[in-house]
Order: structure tokens, then C-alpha cells, then sequence
């Protein structure tokens, strides 16, 4: 099961950019007069793969046929078409129609190419980036894309975007014009080498567009872009789709050839989960990115799937894997004290949860940034200690003297080695059962638990969790509610459990301060669930972010890791390394996939399925 899509970011998760990292170094350099840079892209790593004549990516099907639609699920409902902004529920694929100034390629880690921006130039400190925009870059109605418009959109997204943008280009101080077709963003500080791939990042908006309307309120118009589709159907709540520009002005740049190739894509949405897998398998819509174990076990033995007319496939990628855990909300008095976090980890039951529920499909999650070189491992030594020392005070002694791992347990289903760590834990916070209800001794409070749930699938999972927190005298409860209301009390941290996922890219940065840092922990719709508020995670994020090279990054990484993993804020969940996906004959993927993406749907496209004569 995977929560991803359930967090911020708003923007669909099919535009999502990929988390980018500190251990920045440029490459296809020319030395300007003052001594700046300018390239045709930005790796975190090292030498470019692709040079500045290149003409398309290595994975991509560069005779992909162009045509057919691709009707996909959304769960839920929707009442925007803005995904910017933290009012409404913006509709799915609705980033779709804007182009950002750089594009990631996905056979590397963390590396960009110009999109809308044709070049980029910076200065040996970083303490500025220069993007100079494509003459032939186009709006949908036929405008150019302007400096003008990149600063309007840098302005609108932190004036009345959702707060995260606020958070996310905090160390951007000023966007300004410097030429035709030039715009330069001064950072605050030099040395903070991730920023200008961040500034890469951004979806430019149009601010002819936007001049007459709100840009702060939910909206059902289609709105104007630039991308390679544009809004066409739309009824609230039901459905949407987008259609190809046949003119789009990107047409022919080398990081969309053998892209964007279906001619609608169509997102329906269904109530849940369980009533979208029917509709898949009576075939009403093209692909299913299947996140149950138990489902893919038994789900798909059905006439279509038997006679072939769908197949699966399991995909696998080099990135790190997500933490996906139940994320226990440190600004409740019941969870600020760590012992009792501790305690919740040994009430819950893994090994039997992967035998009975999941068909043996996952493993547990160990880091937060799982099956990669940034995880924490062992003991801190060397540079990792450095790091570590000063703050020896404020953390745990554990974490210097004992390799992490989450509680283990026989797989039987009694867990009774856990249960009694937890009650000692519990003791040890000050919670004793008193007339069967565990309880704080100095405060009279009875421990109360609910388990917030969005997916109706997830209850199988917190039943048995549940059981065994009611052998210690915790009164737990499930509460599902539809996606607004979950969204709602999510954004305003109204919750004590829920299920939350983290995902990371082979390069941390800047994001960091928005999943742990203690300046995001009260800040509404922000992506620190746990409300983590340390002064050490937050000196940790920031050796992250100023890391000046790759094994400073990943020093600093393992650190964040150990951290937070100490602090037991979440009780991590499961992985799997594979992405599973069921899809209907006619739909054609790159095999092989993408190191970093399986390319989902910009890279796929639709060819009719033919017999042995050839006939359709």
C-alpha cells in the first residue's frame, strides 16, 4: 500500500517534480567575463550525460505513435483546477498544462535540462541563478512566455500559494528582469548550491491570465498554460480530461521527443479504492498503479486478465524507497513524550501483518531514505559522529551505543515480548491502567487514540494494531472520512494517527525543512505531520542543505536519518522496491524503464492491439 499521493504537495503527483540535493556540480560549462556559468543543464552529481547538442533522451520510444486516450482514476472528488493554491480540492492531471522552466531526466539522479529556460547561468557561490527563456515559448492563446510571467508566478506562489511555496523558496529574495528574455533570481546567502535546480522546478503561469482573476481562489475555468495539454472537459467531481496541443510551441526540443503522446488523457473518479478495481476490470479505465499486496495476490484473476487482454508488470527503479508509516502527531501532550512513540512501535506487529495480510510482499522500512547509501546504518563514526557530538546532550544515548532497527517480533500474532516492553515504556512516560484504561497518573487523562483513514483498505491493517493497543489499556478507534474532510484535518493537524509517506530522492535538500523542520511544524498544510520541532533535526537539515560536496551530502543524510529515527516520531511501516501496474492491451510502456521513473503517463503510449493478420 502506498499513501504518497494522499500528502503535499497539492500539484498531481504525475507533475510532481523529484526532490533535488546540495552536492551540486555543474556541468557542460563556458566561463563568462565575470566569471559566471552558463549551461545548458544542472547535474547534483557530476557530468551531465547529455550535451548540449543532444536530441532526445536515451529511454524514451522516439517512434512512439501519437493518439488515443488514456483513461486513468482518481478517487475522491474535486472542485478546482487550481493545484496551487491550499483552497479546494484540485483535480487530478491538472499540472499538466504547464511547462516549467527546466525538466528532469530520468536515466540520472537529480539531473535538469531547459525547458522553457534555453540556458542558465550562475556564479561560483551560488548566490544567484539566470535563467534565459526560449524566444518561441508560447501560451496556449499564442503570447510569449515572458521574464514577466516567471516573476509573477515566482510572486503569486509565495504571496497566495499554498504555504509549502512560502517554505520551499524561503531563501529566494528577490526575481527581477535583466534582459529581454532573461530572469535572475538573488538567493539570501551564497553556498546553498541546490537552489538554482529548485528555482528549475517552477511552473510558470501566465500573468496576462491571472491579472483579472483571483489567483488565491478555487476555480472551475480552465486556466491558461503553456504545456503540452491543455484543460478540455470538466464536470465537477466526476471527471476531467486534458488534450494534446498539436502546435505546442515544445513540440520538437530534445526533452519531449518520444513524449506526451496520448491525445486525451481522461481522469474518472470513484468513490474508493474498492470501486475503482471493478471499474478496471470491466475495463473503464486503461492502467491500475496497484498499492495493495493483497490485491495483486488475488485480485486479478478475472476473464480479461485470463485470455490476456490485461497483464501486469513490476517495475523497478534505483530510488530511494519512501517512509511510509503511522505518523504519531508530537504536538498531542500524549505523544510528546518519546517513550510513549517507543511504546506504539512495539504494540505494532509487522511480521505477522506481512504473513496474514500482505502474502509476504513487503519489507519493513528502516530509514528514511530506505535502500539507498543515505541510510543510517550501524553506529555513527568518523565525520557522522563529528556531526553528532556537539548535540550528544539532547539526544538519546541509544543512538551513540546501538545500531537502530524497529521492534521485531515472531510473526505468531501475540506479540507478548512487545506488549510488555510497551507497558514498561508506558510506566516509564507515567501511563498506568487504572479500572482497565491506561492512564496519566500525574494529569487523571485517559489514553484515547483514533486513527484517522482516507482509504477504506488500511482497516485491516489498524484492526489488529488495535487489539493489541487495547492489551495495554488504550481505547483506540478508527475514523474514516471522505478525502476533503481527511485533507481538512489533515492541513490543520486535527488528527492523532495517520498514515503518512515521505518520499526522497538519492539528493535531500531543501525539502527537509518542510517535512521536519520546527519553523514548518505549526504552519498549516505543511508536510511536518509528526510536528517535529528540534533543534538538532533542524541543524542536522541544515549541514543537508550546505553540504559542499557528494559524501558531505551523504554524511549529513545519515545523520538526519539517525535523528529522526531516534526520535520515534513514526512507526514505520513496509517497502516494496517494484511498482506494480495492471494495464489493459494497447497500452505500451519503455522496457526498459527509466533508472529514476517508470515515466508514468508522459512516456507511455497507445497502439491498437492487432491479430495474426494484422487486423485491429
Amino acid at each position: 500500500m502506498s499513501v504518497t499521493g494522499m500528502i503535499r504537495p497539492r500539484i498531481s503527483r504525475l507533475t510532481a517534480s523529484i526532490s533535488i540535493s546540495c552536492a551540486l556540480i555543474f556541468a557542460s560549462v563556458s566561463l563568462a567575463a565575470d566569471d559566471s556559468q552558463t549551461v545548458h543543464g544542472l547535474s547534483l552529481f557530476g557530468k551531465l550525460k547529455y550535451g548540449p547538442q543532444f536530441n532526445h533522451f536515451d529511454y524514451v520510444n522516439v517512434d512512439a505513435p501519437k493518439g488515443g486516450t488514456l483513461r486513468l482514476s482518481a478517487i475522491g472528488g474535486f472542485d478546482s483546477l487550481n493545484p496551487f493554491i491550499l483552497k479546494g480540492k484540485p483535480a487530478q492531471g491538472a499540472g499538466l498544462i504547464y511547462d516549467t522552466l527546466l525538466k528532469s531526466s530520468l536515466d540520472e539522479p537529480s539531473s535538469e535540462y531547459g525547458l522553457l529556460a534555453e540556458t542558465v547561468a550562475y556564479p561560483p557561490d551560488f548566490s544567484w541563478v539566470i535563467f534565459n527563456l526560449r524566444p518561441e515559448a508560447r501560451w496556449h492563446d499564442g503570447k510569449p512566455v515572458t521574464p514577466e510571467d516567471v516573476i509573477f508566478t515566482f510572486n503569486a506562489l509565495t504571496e497566495k500559494g499554498a504555504p509549502h511555496y512560502r517554505y520551499y523558496y524561503a531563501n529566494v529574495v528577490k526575481a527581477e528582469k535583466v534582459g529581454p528574455h532573461a530572469v535572475r533570481f538573488e538567493f539570501d546567502a551564497p553556498g546553498n548550491r541546490e537552489l538554482p535546480l529548485i528555482m528549475g522546478q517552477l511552473p510558470v503561469l501566465p500573468e496576462h491570465y491571472w491579472r483579472e482573476r483571483d489567483f488565491a481562489a478555487s476555480t472551475l475555468e480552465p486556466p491558461l498554460g503553456s504545456g503540452p495539454y491543455r484543460i478540455g472537459k470538466v464536470e465537477a467531481g466526476r471527471y476531467m480530461t486534458v488534450e494534446r496541443v498539436a502546435d505546442y510551441w515544445g513540440n520538437t526540443l530534445p526533452v519531449n521527443i518520444g513524449a506526451n503522446n496520448f491525445d486525451e488523457i481522461r481522469f474518472d473518479y470513484y468513490r474508493d479504492d474498492t470501486v475503482a478495481l471493478e471499474a478496471f476490470k470491466a475495463g473503464n479505465f486503461d492502467v491500475r498503479i496497484e498499492s495493495s499486496a493483497k490485491n495483486w495476490a488475488t485480485a486479478y484473476d478475472f476473464a480479461a486478465a485470463r485470455e490476456g487482454k490485461v497483464k501486469r508488470a513490476e517495475l523497478t527503479t534505483k530510488n530511494a524507497e519512501p517512509m511510509q508509516a503511522f505518523v504519531l502527531n508530537s504536538r498531542r501532550d500524549k505523544f510528546a513524550d518519546p517513550k510513549v512513540r517507543l511504546a506504539f512501535n512495539h504494540a505494532f506487529d509487522f511480521e505477522w501483518a506481512n504473513k496474514n495480510l500482505f502474502y509476504d510482499q513487503y519489507s519493513r522500512t528502516k530509514s528514511y531514505f530506505q535502500n539507498s547509501e543515505l541510510a543510517a546504518s550501524g553506529l555513527p563514526e568518523g565525520d557522522e559522529l563529528a556531526l553528532l557530538e556537539p548535540f550528544r546532550d539532547q539526544l538519546p544515548p541509544e543512538l551513540f551505543t546501538t545500531p537502530y532497527q524497529p521492534p521485531k517480533t515472531d510473526g505468531s500474532g501475540t506479540n507478548r515480548s512487545g506488549l510488555r516492553k510497551a507497558r514498561q515504556l508506558l510506566a516509564d512516560a507515567g501511563w498506568q491502567v487504572q479500572d482497565g484504561a491506561l492512564t496519566h497518573q500525574a494529569s487523571g487523562t485517559k489514553m484515547l487514540v483514533e486513527f484517522l483513514l482516507v482509504q477504506p483498505t488500511f482497516e485491516r491493517v489498524v484492526a489488529p494494531y488495535i487489539q493489541n493497543l487495547e492489551r495495554l489499556g488504550i481505547k483506540a478507534s478508527i475514523r474514516l472520512v471522505d478525502l476533503a474532510q481527511y485533507q481538512n484535518r489533515v492541513d490543520s493537524f486535527d488528527y492523532d494517527i495517520i498514515i503518512g509517506s515521505w518520499r526522497n530522492s538519492l539528493s535531500p535538500g531543501n525539502e527537509q525543512r518542510e517535512y521536519w523542520g520546527s519553523a514548518a511544524a505549526d504552519r498549516n498544510g505543511s508536510r511536518n505531520l509528526a510536528g517535529v520541532k528540534s533543534p538538532v533535526v533542524d541543524a542536522m537539515i541544515d549541514k543537508v542543505i550546505f553540504a559542499k560536496d557528494r559524501q558531505a551530502l551523504i554524511t549529513a543524510s545519515r545523520a538526519l536519518d539517525r535523528v529522526l529515527l531516534w526520535g520515534h516520531y513514526v512507526v514505520p511501516q513496509w517497502y516494496t522496491p517494484v511498482s506494480r501496474i495492471a494495464y489493459w492491451q494497447g497500452i505500451h510502456f519503455p522496457d526498459p524503464a527509466p533508472d529514476y521513473s517508470i515515466g508514468f503517463p508522459e512516456l507511455w503510449w497507445h497502439a491498437p492491439t492487432t491479430d495474426a493478420n494484422g487486423a485491429p
